[in-house]
C-alpha cells in the first residue's frame, strides 16, 4: 500500500511537471506573437523565424551540454544526461521506491521543464535586436547563449553553486532567466546600434509603431497564461496538501502581480503622455510578471499586486530612459526583463525573511557581469567573422525579404 501511494505521488508530480513545462513552452508562442505585433510589418516573417528557430536550438543545445553544466553537481561527468537520452531512458517509478521517496518525479520531466526556461531567456534577446540583425548571426549567438552562457550562471544558483551558498534567492528566475536574457540583449543592442531613423539628429526618439497591436495583445495574454507554469511549476511538487496550497498561492500571486503591473503602467502612461498607451500597458503586465517571479510564494496577494504595480511603473520610466541613451529596443525587452527583473530580486526582501538585500544585489551583479562580458565577447566575435547587422538597403526594404524572401502581409506592406 505504501509503495502504491509513493508511485501515485510520483506519477502526479511528474504529470504536473510536464504540464507546467508545456505551459512554459507555450510562452514561445507568446513571445512570437508579441514581437511580431510590436515590429513593423516588413520585419514580421524574420522575427517569427527567429522565434521558432531559437526554441529549437535551445532544446538541442541544452540537451547536449547546457543541462549537464547547470546541474552537474560535483561528481557528475560532462555528458551523463545526454548519454542517458541516447541510451537508457527508463524512468520508472522503481527509482523513487528504491530511493526511499527522495526522488519525487521523473528525471526527464525535470529536463523538459528546464529546457523551456532556457528558451525563454533566449526569446528575450530576439525582440531587443529586431529589425536590423542578421538572422544567422542571431542563431549563432543562440547556440552560445543556450549551451554555455545561461547554464553557467544557472548552475551558480539553481545547480547549487556559490550564489546559492551565498544566500541569493531567486525562486523562478527574475535573475537567472530574465535578467540574464535582458543583459545578453543589452550587449547585442550596444554593438548593433539603433534602427535607421529611430532617433533624430538632436537625439529625440521617433516613434516606429508596431504593425499589429491585436497580435501583440494576444501574445501578452499567452505569456500571462504561460507564466502560471513558469512560477507554479517551480514549486516542483504538488502531491501533498502543503505543496498544493503553495502552488495555489503562487498562481494567485502571479496573476495579481500582472494585474497590478497593467494598472500601474496604464496610469503612468496616461500621466506621462496624456494617452492610454497600449504598448506600455502590455509591457506593464509583463513587468509585473517578471517582478513577482523571484518570489511568488511568500508575499500576500495584496503585496504581490503592489510588487507588480511598482514593476509596471518602473518599466515605463525605463523604456523612456533607454531611448534617451539611444538604446533601441523595439519591444522593450531590456526594460521588462532586465530592469523589472532587478526590481523583482530586490522585492524578495519584503516578504521572505531569509532574504538579505546584500545577497540579492550580489546575485544580480554577478549574473549581469557574467552575462554582459561573455555575451559582448560572443557578439563581437560574430561581428568580426560574419557581421551582425544587415545592410542599410536590406534594412530599408525589410529583413523579411532580405533574410527570408517573403512577406508576412503581401497585400499590405507598411514600409
Amino acid at each position: 500500500m505504501e509503495n502504491q501511494v509513493i508511485e501515485l505521488a510520483y506519477a502526479l508530480d511528474t504529470f504536473y511537471f510536464l504540464v507546467m513545462g508545456a505551459f512554459v513552452m507555450w510562452m514561445a508562442a507568446g513571445f512570437a506573437m508579441l514581437e511580431a505585433g510590436l515590429v513593423r510589418s516588413k520585419s514580421t516573417v524574420e522575427i517569427l523565424t527567429k522565434n521558432i528557430a531559437l526554441y529549437s536550438i535551445a532544446c538541442v543545445m541544452y540537451m547536449l551540454m547546457g543541462y549537464n553544466i547547470m546541474y552537474s553537481g560535483t561528481d557528475s561527468t560532462w555528458w551523463p544526461f545526454a548519454l542517458d537520452i541516447l541510451g537508457n531512458t527508463d524512468n520508472s517509478a522503481a527509482d523513487v521506491i528504491a530511493s526511499g521517496g527522495d526522488t519525487y518525479y521523473s528525471g526527464l520531466s525535470d529536463f523538459f521543464f528546464q529546457v523551456v526556461f532556457v528558451a525563454t531567456a533566449m526569446s528575450i534577446v530576439s525582440g531587443a535586436v529586431a529589425e536590423r540583425m542578421k538572422l544567422w548571426s542571431f542563431l549563432l549567438f543562440a547556440i552560445v547563449m543556450c549551451g554555455f552562457i545561461y547554464p553557467v550562471q544557472g548552475f551558480w544558483k539553481w545547480g547549487g553553486g556559490f550564489l546559492d551558498a551565498a544566500g541569493f534567492l531567486d525562486f523562478a528566475g527574475s535573475g537567472v532567466v530574465h535578467l540574464c536574457g535582458a543583459t545578453a540583449a543589452l550587449a547585442g543592442v550596444i554593438l548593433l546600434g539603433a534602427r535607421k531613423g529611430r532617433y533624430s539628429k538632436d537625439g529625440k526618439a521617433i516613434a516606429m509603431p508596431g504593425a499589429n497591436m491585436p497580435l501583440a495583445t494576444l501574445g501578452t495574454f499567452i505569456l500571462w497564461l504561460g507564466w502560471f507554469g513558469f512560477n507554479g511549476g517551480s514549486e516542483l511538487i504538488v502531491s501533498n496538501v502543503a505543496e498544493a496550497n503553495a502552488v495555489a498561492l503562487i498562481f494567485v500571486n502571479t496573476n495579481a502581480a500582472a494585474a497590478g503591473g497593467v494598472i500601474a503602467a496604464l496610469l503612468t502612461a496616461k500621466l506621462m503622455f496624456g494617452k492610454a498607451d497600449l504598448s506600455m500597458t502590455l509591457n506593464g503586465a509583463l513587468a509585473g510578471l517578471v517582478s513577482i517571479t523571484a518570489e511568488p510564494l511568500t508575499p500576500t496577494p495584496l503585496l504581490a499586486t503592489i510588487i507588480g504595480a511598482i514593476g509596471g511603473v518602473i518599466v515605463v520610466f525605463s523604456i523612456v530612459t533607454l531611448d534617451k541613451f539611444k538604446l533601441d529596443d523595439p519591444v522593450g525587452a531590456i526594460s521588462v526583463h532586465g530592469v523589472a527583473g532587478l526590481w523583482g530580486l530586490i522585492a524578495v526582501v519584503f516578504s521572505n525573511p531569509d532574504a538579505t538585500i546584500g545577497a540579492q544585489l550580489y546575485g544580480a551583479v554577478v549574473i549581469f557581469a557574467w552575462t554582459f562580458i561573455v555575451a559582448m565577447i560572443a557578439w563581437f566575435l560574430i561581428k568580426l567573422v560574419i557581421g551582425i547587422r544587415v545592410s542599410e538597403e536590406d534594412e530599408m526594404e525589410g529583413v523579411d525579404i532580405a533574410e527570408c524572401g517573403m512577406e508576412a502581409y503581401p497585400e499590405f506592406v507598411n514600409k
